[in-house]
């Protein structure tokens, strides 16, 4: 099933009103989210605004949007979000099951920005009303997407991308021609050792991985980078949000970000959307879409670029790509330990308890020890996850625990 272009909306009328919410307001995609509503406040109406523990941020961003409901995930933090609030009329709350509530609300387009497995069940409550799920939570279909999928079938609900390449698939079958595509190219900047000798990334610190040559991004997604797990954690996303088995979607590494993906055909055609690496411009598409809206995004200079480099990514140097095309065609909930366990992994090489091909280690020995369970429902998966978790943590060193 196709996860994307569930229900095509009648293109909406120049000055009408999109309602939105964003679930992780105050995170790195939320911000540039919050930045594009306040650009054509007009255009926007927020319904809730979500965020971890950031009540300080959340509260301004709230207030400049004039939004209804303000949610702070963390309890702790709901002191400080009420005190900024009080006398503006917006609603302020706290705890998770505040966070799945927001989430319900209705509005015609949520952004679910929640990293991790802690977005899985607002993601859900997004879908489960039906209407537009802007998809910068990875996690959602990689960990719980059989779950997932079935709710975007069952409610009518339609995926929006906002992952850049994966957005950029979506952009390059905007003409409807699906069933001629016959595989899709996924491209990767290869990250901070994308030419880095094996030894040398085995002696690779924090400091030198988080180094990311073109993207500005969080530690975690920063190290996923570099280890190339979070274009593995693409591929899984890829075969879900477009139905393609693991055999249709490669990978390449292109230094330059300028060619973000490309879509083959079987008359040989291929498409590809190409832009600055600017995180504005695919969020930009799903929050206007179908229609588009201007950003200040920098505008691609291929003479200036001069030149566009493809290679095919070394297995060997980086294995985690191997672990999730496997877990790819495995199934069941072995996308949910891969996703669980690398989390550990990475939290503990940041701690420089482990050391960085350690992470692909871990990952595949959790891998092997937990074995092929099902994740068939949400409770599932978040106990699997947590299994993972723990089958990971008791992997590290003494020293770590």
């Amino acid at each position: 099933m196709n996860a994307v272009y569930q229900s095509i909306p009648p293109i909406p009328q120049p000055g009408s009103v999109r309602t939105v919410t964003v679930l992780g307001s105050t995170g790195s995609v939320g911000t540039q989210t919050i930045e594009l509503l306040a650009s054509d406040p007009e255009r926007f109406q927020v319904q809730a605004l979500v965020a971890g523990r950031n009540a300080v941020r959340l509260a301004e961003q709230a207030i400049a949007l004039r939004a209804k409901v303000a949610v702070v995930a963390d309890p702790s933090a709901y002191a400080a979000l009420r005190d900024a609030l009080t006398g503006t009329g917006i609603e302020a709350a706290a705890g998770t099951k505040a966070v799945v509530s927001a989430a319900a609300l209705d509005a015609d387009w949520t952004m679910a920005a929640i990293t991790g497995a802690a977005g899985l069940a607002s993601t859900l409550a997004a879908i489960r009303r039906g209407a537009f799920v802007a998809l910068a939570n990875k996690e959602a279909l990689v960990c719980a997407g059989d779950v997932m999928l079935r709710a975007v079938k069952e409610a009518g609900a339609t995926l929006l991308p906002v992952d850049s390449e994966h957005n950029a698939i979506f952009q390059s079958m905007a003409d409807g021609n699906r069933d001629a595509v016959e595989k899709i190219i996924l491209t990767a900047s290869g990250g901070p050792f994308r030419t880095t000798s094996l030894e040398d990334m085995a002696a690779a610190t924090p400091e030198m991985a988080l180094r990311h040559p073109v993207w500005s991004m969080g530690a975690k997604i920063s190290i996923d980078s570099a280890t190339m797990m979070n274009k593995g954690l693409e591929v899984i996303e890829a075969a879900r949000l477009f139905d393609l088995d693991e055999t249709r979607i490669d990978v390449l590494f292109h230094p330059q970000s300028v060619v973000h993906s490309m879509v083959c055909y079987h008359d040989g055609s291929v498409l590809a959307q190409l832009g600055s690496p600017d995180m504005r411009i695919p969020i930009a598409h799903t929050l206007a879409w179908p229609r588009r809206m201007a950003t200040k995004s920098p505008r691609l200079d291929l003479a200036a670029v001069g030149r566009l480099e493809f290679e095919a990514p070394d297995l060997v140097r980086f294995p985690a790509l191997r672990l999730a095309r496997e877990v790819l065609q495995i199934g069941g909930g072995t996308p949910t330990i891969l996703n669980a366990a690398n989390e550990i992994a990475v939290e503990a090489f940041l701690q420089k308890h482990i050391g960085f091909l350690d992470i692909s280690r871990t990952v595949e020995r959790v891998l092997q020890m937990l074995g092929t369970p099902r994740a068939d429902t949400l409770d599932d998966v978040i106990e699997l996850n947590a299994a993972a978790r723990r089958t990971a943590h008791d992997l590290l060193p003494a020293h770590a625990i």
